[in-house]
């Protein structure tokens, strides 16, 4: 496990996420809770298109 990971349950559909801060695009930061009741939330994770998979 990375360090400072920690080991949760694992998620079912309908299930409340946690909460977590993530970088982003542009050097920003996000928290899941500042989306809470405003937006609906997708999280994909994909290789950069310019690195070799």
């Amino acid at each position: 496990m990375p360090k400072g990971a920690t080991e949760t349950a694992t998620l079912k559909v309908g299930d409340k996420a946690p909460d977590f801060t993530a970088p982003a695009h542009g050097g920003r930061t996000i928290n899941l809770s500042d989306y809470i009741g405003k937006k609906n939330v997708f999280i994909a994770f994909y290789p950069l298109d310019w690195t070799p998979v």
